[in-house]
């Protein structure tokens, strides 16, 4: 499948944003989204390594916790910041940045998903500086987003 992510250009080194349409209904997106057990699948920072606990379906305020390894593994927990049923979506760690989905129907079975790092609400902006966490982050996001329409649009017709 071809996946065209488009650059977002937000004027701020610490929000990156990008996003794609994907061939499917907002609802159905935002049901893997909400859902921590299938974020393995689509993640494209190859640091979501899955073995989730929390809630099934995510809420506002729900936290979870999955394993992760960026050169090695950890566990981290995670607790939802934003959430607008069907539209909206954001989670954050510790470390205080956020990873918000955002889903803007264009019919009934096509969808703009936005996906945005927001480290405005960092803790240590000093830190992801020295990760390079922008660059990082934008990289991941192309990979998340093309494997999220993959996913989403292979599944598509599947029953849960």
């Amino acid at each position: 499948m071809a996946c065209d992510v488009e650059k977002i250009q937000t004027g701020n080194r610490w929000i990156v944003s990008r996003s794609v349409v994907i061939d499917a209904p907002a609802e159905m997106i935002f049901d893997i989204l909400a859902d921590p057990r299938q974020h393995a699948a689509f993640d494209g920072s190859g640091t979501v390594k899955g073995s989730v606990s929390g809630p099934q379906r995510l809420g506002l305020g729900d936290s979870f916790r999955m394993d992760m390894k960026m050169k090695v593994p950890y566990r981290i927990g995670n607790t939802v910041k934003e959430f607008d049923e069907g539209r909206r979506i954001a989670w954050a760690h510790l470390g205080g940045h956020r990873w918000r989905y955002e889903l803007e129907p264009l019919d009934s079975s096509r969808t703009r998903v936005t996906e945005t790092f927001d480290a405005t609400t960092a803790r240590s902006k000093l830190l992801l500086k020295a990760m390079r966490a922008d660059a990082l982050n934008a990289k991941a996001i192309d990979a998340t987003l093309c494997r999220l329409k993959d996913y989403t649009e292979s599944t598509q017709g599947d029953p849960a």
